[in-house]
């Protein structure tokens, strides 16, 4: 079980954030990922200048929301079950992870058209793992009722970051194909290699608090 975090250190953060940015450049976003920190550090993130943060959970994302509001953008990067689209939708920018025709079902009902997502692909085909399949993403779109503006990878597990590049690089190909222009796609262990392949939003836990 992963440990809540704590202890952040504002400095610390700054300091990750320039190092990452250096290497990404001015156009790719860094998001934070906060599904382990707790409410009560987040104001360490606004001091570290963090502004992007993403939430797996609706319970968290509501409860920071309200605590911090304006101090950061927020976007919805966890599992999307329909039945809380209706609440997600007025508290981001961007949901990362659309992945289902009953999530579309309900963006259709309780969200505005020009709310903006990204979809969700499972380019490794793992079983375990949410995700439109590159065969069904085409149709997928064309189903959409919001604005589809790029698409979302997690690809599996690996200590080595090399591991992730060819999944990276199958969905870029995926994005350009499209005309999508944002790719969220590489986490603490792979960004540098996602960055290569194109990525324009990285979601960083632990390079940006460690």
């Amino acid at each position: 079980m992963v440990e809540p975090i704590t202890g952040l250190d504002p400095d610390r953060i700054r300091a990750n954030l320039e190092r990452v940015r250096e290497i990404a450049g001015p156009e790719v976003e860094i998001l934070a990922a906060t599904k382990y920190v707790l409410l009560d550090q987040m104001g360490a993130l606004a001091e570290g200048g963090v502004s992007l943060v993403g939430e797996n959970r609706l319970q968290d994302l509501e409860a920071k929301r309200e605590r911090w509001g304006d101090a950061f953008s927020w976007d919805f990067i966890g599992n999307l079950q329909s039945r809380k689209v209706k609440r997600i939708v007025p508290l981001v920018r961007l949901i990362h992870s659309v992945a289902s025709d009953s999530a579309l079902e309900q963006l259709g009902r309780q969200a505005p058209p020009e709310t903006e997502v990204l979809v969700e692909v499972n380019v490794a085909g793992e079983e375990s793992k949410a995700g439109v399949t590159p065969a069904e993403l085409g149709s997928f779109i064309e189903r959409s009722p919001v604005r589809v503006v790029g698409l979302m990878t997690m690809p599996p597990f690996s200590e080595d970051p090399e591991a992730s590049r060819p999944h990276f690089a199958r969905l870029a190909g995926l994005a350009a194909e499209l005309g999508l222009r944002r790719l969220s796609m590489g986490t603490s262990q792979d960004w540098r290699v996602a960055v290569e392949e194109g990525s324009t939003i990285l979601r960083l836990g632990k390079s940006l608090y460690a």
